[in-house]
Formats: structure tokens, C-alpha cells, sequence
């Protein structure tokens, strides 16, 4: 199992950064290896609402099913599978001076062959961490200060 945590400050409240990541139809514009994320239901997003994604990683393509698994004020959790990996996006998001303070912590854990490659992917995906923090204060700024 690989697990990658970022804390961080953004400078947007945590009622809209909370708002926005509920759709992760918008992981095009935060998470670096999303190539598409296409919403599979309709109507408002609560629980349970899902979405066919596209990503692709050090080079390798991978398409996994995304689920909204947990939202709350403060909590977005998404849960992520395939044949090959289940994963977990949780982010919890708290008021601070001008803006938000972003926990995002990602599980990945692979199932059968793929597991061989759990000790390189913690290298790869330490580095998508790192690049999704920035790119999360990309789109709701960095606070004042």
C-alpha cells in the first residue's frame, strides 16, 4: 500500500474549496495525471454520485471508477477502483486566516501482480503529491502572507 499526505494553505474558504472538489469532474484541473473525468449518473452530486476516470502516471495509462464516498461539511472523500488498484482521495479542508488549510491524503493499494510495484510507485506518487498540492493552490490561490 502507498499513502501520500500534503498539508497546505490555500486562500479560498472551505465552504467553496469543499463545493468544488464535491465534483471530481474537476479533477481535469487539480490532479496532474487526470487526463479526463467524466461524471457516469446525474442529478445533484451527493453520495454515491461517480465518475469514469482517465489518468495517466509516469507514463502509464490507467482508467479507474471514482466514487463521492464521503461528504461533509470539511470532508471529501473519494474512492477509486480497478483491477489492478483500489484508492482512497480523502481531503479534509479547515478555516484559516484568509482561506483554508487542505489535508489531502491519497491511498493506493494494489491488488495481485501490481503489488510487485508498490516500492516505485511510493517514489511516483510522493511526486504526484507534491505536484497536486500545487496545483490545488493553483486553483484557490495562495493566502496572503
Amino acid at each position: 500500500m502507498v499513502e501520500v499526505t500534503r498539508t497546505f494553505t490555500v486562500a479560498t474558504g472551505p465552504h467553496e474549496v469543499v463545493e468544488y472538489l464535491k465534483d471530481f469532474g474537476n479533477a481535469t484541473d487539480w490532479d496532474p495525471g487526470t487526463q479526463s473525468c467524466d461524471r457516469l449518473d446525474s442529478g445533484p452530486i451527493a453520495v454515491g454520485a461517480r465518475w469514469h476516470n482517465v489518468s495517466k502516471i509516469a507514463g502509464v495509462e490507467t482508467e479507474l471508477t471514482y466514487e463521492l464516498s464521503r461528504l461533509e461539511p470539511g470532508r471529501v472523500v473519494f474512492s477509486g477502483s480497478n483491477d489492478t488498484a483500489t484508492t482512497t482521495d480523502d481531503i479534509t479542508v479547515n478555516a484559516a486566516d484568509g482561506g483554508a488549510t487542505l489535508t489531502y491524503h491519497a491511498t493506493i493499494e494494489f491488488h495481485g501482480a501490481a503489488k510487485l510495484g508498490t516500492p516505485i510507485a511510493k517514489a511516483v506518487f510522493e511526486k504526484v503529491g507534491k505536484d497536486t498540492e500545487a496545483s490545488l493552490t493553483r486553483v484557490f490561490g495562495t493566502p496572503p502572507g
